[in-house]
């Protein structure tokens, strides 16, 4: 491969093979990007999530615990 690049000038090896790369996998790249982006969003959700139920959680067991009338 190397020796297919040696004889090339540097535009070939630095902006078309990039851009033909982008062209022929920019779908693919696009594809992996949006599901790496959605799980993290739907990671960040659930975090947030249970970081809330916790603190409800612990809210009520905190009052419920301090009422001495049961």
């Amino acid at each position: 491969m190397r020796e297919i690049f040696a004889g090339m000038p540097w535009w070939v090896k630095w902006v078309a093979v990039p851009v033909i790369a982008l062209v022929v996998f920019g779908g693919l790249i696009v594809t992996v990007v949006g599901i790496v982006v959605t799980l993290l969003f739907k990671l960040l959700v659930f975090v947030a999530l249970v970081g809330g139920l916790i603190y409800v959680v612990r809210k009520f067991m905190s009052s419920s615990s301090s009422r001495s009338d049961w």
